[in-house]
């Protein structure tokens, strides 16, 4: 987040997180010749929204067209068709979001903006309806519903839930749709809680269907759905921790189970993780480890349980986000405090990871994504 320093130092198709389906898509990637990243920045240390483009075969990352004058594109969303770019404006206090046409994918155009009624809105998802944006203001603890038209235009707030702690601040940082698309889940770090409601797609209002409450002092950032829509992985930045919780889609309610340690034992003075992700067939777990400096590889098994594989150098500092190319064969870290994007490889069958293969200079980087 924008103010990350200052504190301390859809699923697949349309949120930056979740489930790496586009990892199951090598044919299309090698049709292509080469893949799209859209690359976002804080600003005004970062140039903001960048536009590169992926060799699929030697992992090298391109980083080639600016958009002027978008702040702090921290967090990206895709429409279902991609034809349309959503990006947080992650601004203290008047957060929003943006939306931008991709008719040509290497020069977006941008459409509008609206304000999200919330501060430091640092993630922004799709609705399963395609009519709404669903905003996570970490500043003011809330999230907002936004309308999107059929040309993705966004309309004026129809919706701001406010959530509280117990004791500390909220700090809502991921809202995200269930595979089902009925139910509608976000995590609040200050809360130490994972909100699961349903939205009316005629008013656009959210409606509080269970609140799980995860240990004192959790700090739970992002979640990801198993593909098999059973299992959530939810993220603890606070404890270096995955929690495993069931997921029942009928009855909307998650039930906390397992817990793992981001770091299979090692304790390092100062460890934020901030992304967790699943491979598009479900056999690994992935966790950046923030201070540790790290990408964890955790086995998934036929429980949904994870085991501790390993940890591999990120190549950088402060992994705040990381995705997988279309091929699987690449990952990608943005390390917003060494101001790189690096690539390692990664070994589809055994699921690890190899060492960094190369490097890109993006000042402040927050996040990189496949179109």
């Amino acid at each position: 987040m924008a103010n990350e320093l200052n504190r301390r130092g859809f699923l697949g198709a349309v949120g930056a997180g979740g489930v790496l389906l586009a990892a199951g898509l090598p044919a299309e990637a090698a049709r292509r010749g080469g893949s799209t990243v859209y690359i976002g920045s804080y600003t005004p240390a970062g140039p903001g929204l960048q536009v590169g483009s992926v060799d699929p075969e030697s992992g090298t990352l391109t980083v080639g067209h600016t958009v002027n004058g978008i702040a702090n594109p921290s967090w990206f969303a895709f429409s279902c068709d991609r034809r349309t770019l959503f990006t947080t404006n992650e601004n203290d206090p008047d957060g929003g979001v943006t939306s931008f046409s991709l008719g040509n994918p290497t020069r977006p155009r941008v459409l509008n903006s609206q304000p999200a009624n919330g501060s430091v809105t640092t993630h922004v998802s799709v609705h399963a309806s395609e009519r709404y944006l669903l905003a996570s203001n970490y500043g003011s603890g809330s999230v907002s519903v936004l309308p999107v038209d059929e040309d993705g235009r966004i309309g004026p707030v129809t919706d701001v839930v406010q959530h509280t702690g117990d004791t500390r601040d909220p700090h809502a940082h991921q809202t995200v749709n269930d595979p089902t698309g009925q139910w509608v889940l976000s995590v609040d770090l200050g809360a130490d809680s994972v909100y699961v409601y349903s939205l009316d797609v005629d008013s656009g209002k959210l409606a509080l269907n269970q609140q799980l409450k995860l240990p004192v002092g959790a700090g739970p950032r992002h979640l990801a759905f198993h593909p098999n829509g059973r299992h959530v992985y939810i993220l603890g930045e606070l404890r270096s921790e995955i929690t495993v919780a069931t997921w029942d889609p009928g009855a909307g309610r998650l039930t906390a189970g397992q817990v793992v340690g981001t770091l299979g034992g090692a304790t390092p003075p100062q460890n934020f993780p901030a992304e967790v992700q699943v491979s598009a067939d479900g056999r690994f777990v992935y966790a950046s480890n923030r201070g540790h400096d790290s990408i964890a590889t955790f086995s998934v098994a036929r429980s949904g349980e994870l085991a501790f594989v390993e940890t591999t150098p990120c190549g950088g500092h402060w992994p705040r986000h990381f995705t997988l190319d279309p091929t699987g064969r690449w990952v990608y870290v943005s390390n917003q405090l060494a101001n790189t994007v690096s690539w390692l490889s990664r070994n589809p069958s055994t699921g690890k990871l190899g060492a960094v293969a190369g490097s890109v200079a993006v000042t402040s980087v927050g996040i990189a994504l496949f179109r």
